[in-house]
């Protein structure tokens, strides 16, 4: 343990204090601080949830009210999803966190019940933007199984797996003592119990007539009334589930042998027909071949022809591999439906919301376990319609995300136009059916987007504007490579198993439009964005090799040792394809060198409208041991250059010219001054090429050579630092034996140098990771009297680097002069790895990063704009009146443990604020808010916290998720206006503000899912309607399931929770269509209650005076005859 010495803190003190009473000037930091006032305050920090976008994760329920048009969907995890039209949807949590069994809308009424798993029943209010649960049921004794609520009934029917049928009063959510017991239902038509309820529902012409459905393969009419039933319908296939022909006289069953039975109502003995409609029907007239289960079967009839049979699973057995199916059987015809995903339950979609009506369908939506498809039933062929929800967001596992609020105007528009081009055809012409709500009122008018990058290599653009969000582009980045034809074909330089080209960090400059992609194999990408076509003869590449060595007393050298391959000449002819490189070499005991782990494309690469490939670098394998994984990744559109840095180094590279600048081990970046006891390597047997930084003095590659490279086939840059740090998950693909491979050719040995090395353990401190980069026009050495270009780099020991770079003036200069790059010496430590770094100016607005406004990079006519476009580019700005008289910057720079504020170009420490003992910050960012600038973090305990700046005062510190995973780890980050984002499910992205005046304009931005919609008129039956009914007069529910006529169901058997959206969740409705009413009638019932809280003190009080005047009463007979003395 380091020994604490008290008198060295004490020398520091004192010397501080001589040093600051002294004449000498203060340092220019804490001079600046006193006049930076810090608008930000604790009041402008709240958090809460926003919205949550993408598809439902583990779906097991859904359901559809054709008046309101709103889906609703239920989830494994108690999840509940409403959707209405594009732009409106709601996401709300049961609080038991139990599966979502069934749903129910009570139609047109702006409610909803939902069933769950732990046996619970739950009426939610949607007359309210965020909806609420107003009452709740738990039922102790028996575990539900099927709820059916008619159309314009209060009495909703419980099934349970007993067999019962309970009924409640949807209103009061109280229990009728009315209950069809199963063994009275089945009476002795069967000596066995008969399984749980698997189907309820009422005769669409007799609502006393209700039939149940009981999954052994009894069905039973049960009449209400009578409390018997009517008729038994047995069949020897388990039932799945029951469908009613609209006029009440059939109705059809779903059998576990993929069988459907058709039954007339008044002839129990056995069905009307019976229909395999997957079964192989044999010759001979014998039963077909059992089939795989018909799990739902929807029966639905047209006015105009023959009714639709709808119907899920039911394929025969032997088509194995066969994907899951819808079937759609209208007349003689029968059209399978094959879905990518299995069902997990469908709804057929029809013009009235009368069971005892024509029923025209016109649609069916399928919940499948990852998507969501709605069918027109209306076409030819039943095309789907395009889905408008943004439920695609996991179309490949999402592997890293980036969030920016307050983007240019202009981009979501361009990204959109090269976005529609890559739409599907074939989708159905009409309207999205689904289309009930309203929108918000959006107060934000700034852009956001949200970028995801996915496993399959793929990175999409999301305008995430005003809290909806709708997919902009997608850009497929494994394009690029060649792709492996099957598993054999392999290349056997790959370091991961699967998802070669899966992204891990992307770097975005939304005012220049550059793109950066880091992938996990070892690879990074540069794009630039295009409104043009084109095709690429030959994409550019850059190899790099990237190792660790460490050496005893060694300087980074720095020569630029560079070599042009044979195909860097200007004519395209001679260049020698990406895939074949010259000086990869395998020597005779299959050690692999200087081979990256994927091949690039080598024929010619046709490039969209959109992102376009500008240039790709790959790391190589070093003496049979696999490049590290990209940790960090900067791009500056201004200087044009990139940077990127892993366990073993940094690389930066310049894009334009194409070339390598600097290639360091990162022990080399701190030249003499490594403040880190290191152990050495082991020797090696011979030294490959070494390149250092580029100065071009010392390099091998002159100008001219360098004039050429851009237009070159590949360059290849060996640069010799032993491959170091090696995570787990790549060991097994290791080849260990580690002697090199023989010389590399006369040219490249020209530069051996053989090097000892004592041989000792490895140390782990060597691990030394680049963990963040940032390019900044700022003071990169001590005292410096003028802002230049810099890259400051951050490493997972807590060290703040920061790198000089000199740039050719603009225009011809920048492609022909080399950019000269030098580390400054400058060191900054901190507590933990670097997480984020940032700059603010003297009065503490942030310094954004230099870039150039985008231009068309395809256009040769537009020549002259680029070249002005180039100059307009502020690359080293000329030192001002202010600068030479001594302006600051500070820099900001945080750890996973604690954030400093340091002046430049004094580099005094000017705050401090430890940020955490115990746990670590997962992500950091620098973000501005309400017209300042505050550091946000999200710890690993599941706090997010804002400090000011400079201050670093605490404003904000939440515990917000009490348990972290690593897909949170990953995905979470923070944006500018209070804006942050996660992802909470492999589907779905959860968004969040922590600004106070966003929590407060939440209510107004969200959208209505209740729009007030007349009920359609009931059918006209003309004589008929007193018969049979077709509306609610037929049966009075009240009187057979009323307390009056039924009697109290039994206490133990459920007990009822009041739920929270009471009058709290009127208020919430109050701000909707009939808001002045709502508030009015909130109000009233706030009056009366406050009345009759009035009358009942009132009352309480005449009490206590009736028995305070009795008691003076009696104590005074008591006492009439008393003489004083007797007391």
């Amino acid at each position: 343990m380091k020994k604490f010495n008290i008198r060295k803190v004490l020398d520091g003190l004192t010397a501080a204090s001589s040093s600051s009473s002294s004449s000498a000037p203060p340092p220019p930091g804490t001079r600046e601080n006193d006049a930076i006032p810090e608008s930000l305050q604790s009041e402008h920090f709240q958090l809460c949830k926003t919205v949550r976008h993408g598809f439902p994760y583990q779906p097991s329920a859904m359901s559809f009210d054709p008046v309101q048009k709103i889906l609703a969907i239920g989830t494994q995890t108690g999840a509940l999803r409403l959707f209405g039209r594009p732009g409106v949807e709601c996401y709300c949590q049961h609080d038991s966190g139990a599966a979502v069994i069934q749903l129910q809308f009570l139609i047109n009424e702006g409610a909803l019940v939902s069933a769950l798993a732990d046996d619970s029943i739950h009426l939610w209010n949607l007359r309210q933007k965020r909806p609420a649960v107003l009452h709740s049921l738990k039922f102790n004794r028996e575990r539900i199984t099927f709820c059916h609520l008619p159309f314009q009934s209060k009495w909703l029917y419980i099934g349970t797996e007993r067999g019962n049928i309970h009924i409640v009063n949807v209103e009061s959510f109280t229990l009728s003592g009315y209950v069809i017991m199963w063994n009275k239902a089945i009476e002795l038509s069967s000596k066995a119990h008969p399984g749980p309820v698997v189907h309820i529902s009422d005769n669409p012409m007799d609502e006393g007539k209700l039939i149940i459905g009981f999954e052994s393969g009894i069905v039973v009419l049960w009449d209400l009334k009578s409390k018997k039933a009517d008729y038994r319908y047995t069949y020897d296939e388990a039932i799945h589930s029951v469908a009613w022909h609209h006029e009440g006289k059939q109705f059809i069953c779903s059998h576990s042998d993929g069988t459907l039975t058709i039954w007339n109502v008044k002839s129990p003995g056995k069905p009307a027909q019976t229909i395999t409609p997957h079964g192989k029907q044999p010759k001979d007239g014998k039963k077909p071949e059992p089939c795989k289960p018909i799990l739902k079967v929807e029966y639905k009839t047209t006015r105009a022809g023959d009714p639709f049979m709808i119907l899920s699973g039911g394929l025969s057995y032997d088509t194995v591999g066969r994907r899951p199916c819808l079937t759609v059987m209208h007349g003689k015809s029968t059209a399978v439906l094959e879905m990518d995903y299995p069902i997990v339950d469908f709804l057929t979609l029809c013009e009235t919301p009368y069971p005892n009506d024509f029923q025209e369908p016109y649609a069916v939506v399928v919940l499948l376990e990852k998507d969501l498809v709605v069918i027109d039933l209306a076409q030819n062929g039943y095309p789907i319609f395009e889905n408008p929800y943004p439920l695609t967001i996991h179309e490949s596992p999402v592997t890293c995300c980036e969030y920016f609020a307050d983007c240019p105007v202009d981009i979501i528009p361009a990204l959109y136009s090269v976005g529609s081009r890559q739409k599907r055809q074939g989708y159905s012409k009409k309207e999205w059916p689904i289309s009930g709500g309203n929108w918000g009122l959006g107060t934000q008018s700034y852009p956001e987007i949200i970028i995801t990058g996915h496993a399959d290599g793929s990175v999409k653009f999301w305008d995430a504007s005003a809290i909806m969000l709708q997919v902009l582009y997608k850009l497929k980045t494994a394009k690029v490579f060649e792709k492996s034809r099957n598993k054999e074909d392999k290349p056997c330089t790959d370091i991961v198993d699967e998802d070669p080209f899966a992204i891990q960090i992307m770097s975005w400059c939304a005012e220049s439009r550059m793109l950066c992609v880091a992938g996990v194999s070892a690879h990074v990408i540069v794009y630039r964005f295009s409104k043009q076509e084109v095709t690429t003869e030959v994409v550019q590449l850059l190899e790099v090799r990237l190792q660790y060595e460490l050496n005893d007393a060694d300087s980074p050298e720095t020569a630029a040792e560079q070599q042009s391959l044979p195909g860097s000449t200007s004519s395209p002819q001679t260049s020698a394809p990406p895939s074949h490189p010259s000086t990869s070499s395998s020597s005779s005991d299959g050690i692999r060198d200087n081979v990256p782990c994927l091949k690039v494309r080598s024929a010619p690469l046709k490039q969209s409208p959109g992102y376009q490939v500008e240039l790709v670098v790959q790391l190589v394998w070093v003496s049979g041991e696999p490049p590290q994984q990209v940790t960090s990744l900067a791009v500056n559109s201004s200087y044009g250059l990139m940077a990127f840095g892993n366990s073993n180094g940094l690389a930066i590279v310049d894009y334009l010219q194409k070339t390598v600048l600097l290639n360091l081990g990162t022990v080399e970046l701190y030249g003499s001054n490594d403040p880190y006891q290191r152990q050495p390597r082991s020797p090696r047997k011979s030294r490959q090429p070494s390149g250092g930084l580029c100065d071009i003095s010392e390099g091998s590659t002159t100008s001219e050579d360098r004039c050429k490279s851009p237009t070159s086939g590949k360059l290849r840059v060996l640069v010799n630092r032993d491959l170091f740090f090696l995570p787990a998950k790549m060991s097994r693909k290791l080849s260990l034996p580690t002697e090199l491979k023989p010389d590399l050719d006369a040219r490249d040995t020209s530069f051996s140098r053989s090097r000892s090395s004592s041989v000792t353990s490895i140390d782990k401190e060597a691990r030394e990771a680049i963990t963040a980069l940032h390019f900044a026009d700022t003071f990169a050495r001590k005292g410096e009297n003028c802002a230049a270009p810099t890259l400051w780099v951050g490493t997972s020991l807590g060290t703040v680097l920061a790198v000089a770079l000199s740039l050719p003036p603009a225009g011809e200069q920048r492609l022909l002069q080399p950019v000269i790059v030098s580390p400054s010496g400058t060191q900054i430590r901190l507590k933990g790895s670097i997480l984020r770094m940032a700059f603010l100016d003297s009065v503490g607005a942030i310094l954004p990063p230099a870039h150039e406004a985008w231009y068309e990079p395809n256009a040769p006519d537009e020549r002259e704009e680029r070249e002005k476009a180039r100059k307009r580019r502020p690359v080293s700005v000329s030192p001002s009146a202010s600068q030479e008289l001594g302006e600051i910057h500070y820099a900001v720079v945080c750890s996973e443990k604690q954030a400093k504020v340091l002046a430049l170009p004094s580099q005094s420490c000017v705050f401090k604020h430890n940020i955490t003992e115990t746990s670590f910050v997962l992500r950091s960012d620098v973000v501005q808010m309400s017209g300042s600038v505050c550091v946000t973090c999200f710890c690993a305990n599941g706090h997010i916290m804002a400090l000011s700046l400079p201050s670093l005062r605490p404003l904000l510190d939440v515990n917000y998720l009490p348990l972290t995973d690593m897909r949170i780890a990953r995905t979470f980050c923070f944006s500018n206006n209070g804006q942050a984002m996660y992802l909470t499910s492999p589907t779905e992205i959860q968004r969040i503000t922590y600004s106070q005046e966003t929590c407060e304009n939440l209510q107004e931005m969200l959208g209505e899912l209740f729009t007030p919609v007349e009920t359609p008129e009931a059918p006209n039956r003309g004589f008929f309607k007193g018969l049979f009914g077709g509306g609610a007069q037929s049966l009075d529910r009240e009187e057979l399931f009323g307390e009056s006529a039924a009697g109290k169901a039994s206490r133990s058997l459920a007990q009822h929770i009041p739920g929270p959206g009471g009058i709290e969740g009127m208020k919430g409705a109050a701000s909707g269509v009939v808001g002045e009413l709502a508030r009015a009638r909130i109000a009233l019932d706030e009056r009366g209650q406050k009345l009759s809280e009035l009358e009942e003190r009132t009352a309480a009080m005449m009490a206590s005076a009736d028995s305070f005047s009795k008691h003076a009463h009696d104590m005074m007979l008591k006492c009439k005859d008393k003489k004083w003395y007797q007391f």
